[in-house]
């Protein structure tokens, strides 16, 4: 199933919006990283979860729609929001730092570039299409990433 490229899709964000953009999830990975490093767990923890959200990429064998889905669902603030809240009204401090550290790794990718997902292509994103990806053929509306 084909999915059209939104009107404003098509565009790219411009320069300063996309670099303030940016300049947001770097503050918020370095904001996220602050109260990890301040709630005193180790650092494996960081690297326990870390990329664990990247595995929502696996979801993009089924196709582009789910993994869209799959992407979106991990790559937003609203589920590690979710966790830090309970984490820290139930006194989970291990939960705690991870939700910061998931939260981190959204901030981070935020800072490079990458957006949450459109349905019709990975490298579509609600940021525009990622550059790398372009470059390589993932454009609006080629056929042999659809």
């Amino acid at each position: 199933m084909s999915f059209p490229i939104p009107t404003t899709y098509q565009i790219a964000l411009p320069g300063l919006v996309r670099r303030l953009l940016q300049a947001e999830g770097f503050m918020i990975f370095v904001g996220a990283m602050v109260a990890f490093v301040m709630s005193g767990q180790t650092w494996w923890i960081f690297a326990a979860v870390c990329l664990a959200p990247d595995l929502s990429f696996l979801a993009y064998i089924i196709g582009p729609r789910i993994g869209a889905w799959a992407y979106n669902l991990v790559h937003n603030y609203a589920l590690p929001l979710v966790l830090a809240l309970l984490s820290w009204q139930l006194s989970w401090d291990v939960l705690l730092a991870a939700s910061f550290v998931w939260i981190a790794h959204i901030g981070f990718d935020r800072m490079l570039g990458y957006g949450l997902k459109l349905p019709t292509d990975f490298a579509h994103t609600h940021l525009g299409v990622i550059t790398s990806m372009q470059k390589s053929g993932h454009e609006p509306g080629n056929r042999q990433n659809q």
